[in-house]
């Protein structure tokens, strides 16, 4: 470029062409050198940070490797040092007062299939995206032919994500490659459960606005055909006085699962307030067809799912801390509570807002403060020891 000026003002100058020459060809040289010695000085410095990079580089590699080194010592503390079983001696399971409604009470249950397993431990956790709010709900449906993911965001909330597969969730802009469902009455928490093409919620029933005695009010459950967009069918759920059944999650009333039995309910009432209750129901009329009072503590609970006919109780603390499940029962009276695994869940953001348990798969889907999760988990024999 500085030739090109220099020629340009050498046939414009019309004399002293060979001054003005030697001037270009003077500041060509200058520019060259300073060039050079600019390349000079800033080759050191790009080698000393290249280095200072890798060395932090190995530093953070070691530290990384120094806190999975204490987080496994940690499990392994926790794996030695297991929590006393949640029986309370001093109250029966059976016997007690029953409340109002239809279905067999604390009677054992006859299985229906040769489901016999119990959980060993968790065996891992993937992260799969944060998509939403703190609380809400993304399942599978454990009978469906397809792939769908359905993802329900809030505890007050009237339409539903859809999702042809995994992968389409996982994208960044996941929500453009999503369906949306809308029911006709916004649902409950976040015991929400897809099941068999249908979609299972809990609402308020109508006539019954809020106010200081709502926590009295029975709930009413919805069953919703996803492909038809209708509602099938709906019952109020024969339990008085519902509360929230999980000290932690206060905005779920009736927690739905669904295991290799079927259908299930979660739930507690002013009756007994201290503790769970587990109801089996009709996944064709929503009838309630037994009922069991668990000796599960409401306190701390943050959430529940149930594998062969057993209720897992999933505790945690304010705030939250490690996740652990600390109560188990089994409504056949297999799994005795010394013979049920207490496993730790993997460290991860929060407090899990809902769980839920996909029998073909054998893993958990939750839903952590925003965040998407899959726990995978490892099963044994009921009548195995620990």
């Amino acid at each position: 470029v500085t030739q090109w000026h220099c020629s340009q003002r050498t046939r414009a100058g019309g004399h002293g062409v060979g001054e003005r020459l030697a001037q270009c060809q003077d500041q060509s040289s200058r520019h060259a050198a300073e060039l050079r010695d600019f390349k000079n000085k800033m080759l050191p410095l790009l080698e000393v940070a290249e280095k200072e990079r890798e060395a932090l580089r190995t530093e953070a590699d070691t530290i990384s490797g120094r806190v999975d080194r204490l987080e496994r010592e940690v499990d392994y503390l926790e794996t030695q040092n297991p929590a006393l079983p949640c029986v309370e001696f001093d109250e029966k399971v059976t016997g007690g007062p029953g409340t109002k409604g239809k279905g067999r009470r604390n009677e054992k249950y006859d299985m229906v299939t040769d489901c016999g397993y119990t959980i060993s431990q968790v065996r891992s956790m993937k992260i799969l995206k944060r998509f939403g709010g703190p609380a809400g709900l993304w399942t599978k449906d454990p009978l469906g032919q397809t792939e769908k993911i359905y993802v329900l965001d809030g505890t007050q909330n009237d339409t539903a994500f859809v999702f042809p597969r995994l992968r389409d969730f996982t994208l960044a802009m996941a929500a453009r490659k999503a369906s949306r469902v809308r029911v006709p009455f916004p649902w409950v928490g976040t015991g929400q459960l897809v099941y068999g093409g249908f979609l299972y919620f809990a609402r308020r029933p109508p006539g019954r606005p809020g106010g200081g005695g709502e926590l009295e009010n029975t709930l009413q459950l919805i069953k919703f055909h996803l492909a038809n967009r209708t509602v099938v069918d709906s019952s109020v759920f024969p339990a008085e006085g519902l509360i929230p059944p999980y000290g932690l999650t206060a905005d779920t009333y009736i927690d739905l699962a669904a295991d290799e039995e079927g259908l299930w309910a979660v739930y507690a009432t002013r009756e007994d307030d201290r503790h769970l209750c587990l109801a089996k129901l009709d996944p064709q009329t929503l009838d309630t067809e037994q009922q069991w009072d668990t000796p599960c503590p409401r306190e701390n609970a943050e959430a529940a799912f149930v594998i062969c006919g057993t209720l897992y109780v999933v505790y945690n603390t304010r705030p939250a801390s490690r996740a652990r499940i600390q109560c188990s029962f089994d409504v056949s009276g297999t799994l005795t509570p010394e013979r049920a695994a207490l496993p730790y869940f993997p460290r991860r953001y929060g407090a899990h807002a809902s769980l839920r348990y996909n029998p073909r798969e054998r893993q958990l889907y939750a839903w952590d403060d925003g965040y998407q999760i899959v726990y995978k988990l490892e099963m044994r024999k009921k009548e195995e020891e620990v």
